[in-house]
């Protein structure tokens, strides 16, 4: 009796090419930073409402954009609570005057989350499951100091995960001069006094204003007024000044008031694109997304974080630290970005590292920082288009840190992409 044959299963069909779309960055505004105290910029303001004012900055500069083509709004605070809680992706959306069907969601990563709004929004974009989007951060340290309320578990301290001082940002400044020793007080008091200056030279030439959008504050003895400009800026600061600060971390130490971003509120929004909707909506091109990465260190030396983040970036981007032609980093302390400076051997005084001066004079404002570093870094590849890549990375409190490589698109060998088709 003949056997039946037993059919040979089927060969498995390849799977659906996916398709990766480039992530461009449109553009970017910021509020003018303010003091975080009583008598700051703004003592007054809500937090989600510099944020709404950001977002609504980004819609009137670019009209061509109907509100209903943005998919996705995520919008970062470290102190998630008052008037910088309750999911502000959403809530700054909606009172932004979005259309209701705008989702939205918060993000906290401590200092880089709006950088990682912007990865996040990115990777979206990337799979398809957005075609724009709006990401952003708020930070109003007046009242909402970083940690407040926070409840570190205690088995951090009881199983020694971490050191009892990882939690205190300025004493991991102090702890990293420790632990390398070339990391001198007097290349960080240089460093500092630097910040300022060339902020006060891109003040000066026109070069901070035009992202800044005005933002109405109120005052109950003074009433109403306008902010305009950015008030943590100290125009004049010397070596010999900052020499002479007092060292409030540590007895003795080596971090002052003049190495080290002052407390700050602000916040900040960009606005991201596939590069092919970009092209179909009109909306200009800034920037292209070439790679990011985020990477964990010690907790108590959390400001070289940029430097294993930054390794890794270049990695997948497939270039390397002579690729970069403008850095904005962020200066949480002077000891980080000169850790990350001597990293990859680079100059103290190297005129491709925060032209603009940084967040030691302007102010960090946290979960905001990360965009300012971007819309920076855009206005500075319109000014160098000999420049093809640039990046903007910061370190990250509990020890981490975030880079995100960029592309210049007014460089002769951008070419503007349309989808790219990669193998599963």
């Amino acid at each position: 009796m003949p056997t039946a044959s037993v059919p040979s299963p089927a060969a498995p069909s390849r799977p659906a090419r996916s398709r990766v779309r480039r992530t461009v960055f449109v553009d970017g505004v910021r509020t003018p930073f303010g003091r975080a105290r009583a008598d700051g910029l703004y003592a007054g303001t809500r937090a989600d409402d510099l944020a709404v004012k950001a977002v609504r900055e980004l819609l009137r500069r670019h009209p061509q954009l109907p509100p209903d083509r943005i998919d996705e709004v995520a919008i970062a605070a470290t102190t998630q609570q008052g008037d910088q809680g309750l999911t502000l992706g959403r809530t700054v959306g909606v009172l932004a005057g979005l259309p209701r069907s705008v989702p939205g969601y918060a993000v906290d990563r401590m200092c880089a989350g709006a950088m990682t709004a912007v990865t996040n929004l990115a990777a979206q974009i990337g799979v398809g499951a957005a075609d724009v989007a709006l990401a952003g951060g708020v930070e109003h340290m007046g009242r909402h100091p970083m940690g407040l309320d926070a409840d570190p578990n205690p088995r951090f301290l009881s199983e020694r995960l971490v050191a009892p001082d990882a939690l205190n940002m300025g004493v991991t400044a102090e702890n990293l001069h420790d632990r390398f020793p070339h990391l001198t007080r007097e290349r960080a008091d240089a460093y500092g006094a630097a910040s300022q200056r060339k902020y006060a030279a891109a003040l000066a030439a026109g070069r901070i204003e035009p992202d800044l959008v005005p933002v109405a504050t109120r005052d109950p003895e003074r009433g109403w007024g306008l902010a305009t400009a950015d008030e943590p800026p100290r125009p004049g600061t010397t070596v010999e000044g900052i020499g002479a600060l007092p060292t409030p971390f540590r007895a003795g130490g080596r971090v002052t008031a003049g190495t080290s971003a002052p407390l700050t509120d602000g916040a900040a929004a960009c606005l991201l694109a596939a590069e092919d909707t970009a092209s179909a909506l009109g909306l200009p091109v800034r920037m292209r997304l070439v790679a990011f990465a985020y990477a964990g260190v010690e907790p108590e030396i959390m400001g070289v974080g940029p430097v294993p983040a930054t390794r890794r970036a270049l990695e997948r981007a497939g270039l390397t630290i002579d690729d970069i032609g403008l850095f904005e980093i962020n200066e949480a302390f002077a000891v980080q970005v000169i850790a990350f400076l001597d990293a990859f051997g680079i100059p103290d005084d190297d005129p491709r590292v925060n032209p603009y001066g940084g967040a030691i004079a302007v102010g960090h404002p946290l979960a905001s920082s990360g965009v300012r570093l971007m819309t920076q870094l855009a206005r500075q590849f319109a000014e160098h288009p000999e420049v093809r890549y640039g990046l903007t990375t910061m370190c990250v409190g509990l020890g981490q840190g975030g880079t995100v490589i960029w592309e210049n698109p007014h460089h002769a060998d951008y070419v503007p992409s349309s989808d790219e088709e990669v193998a599963p």
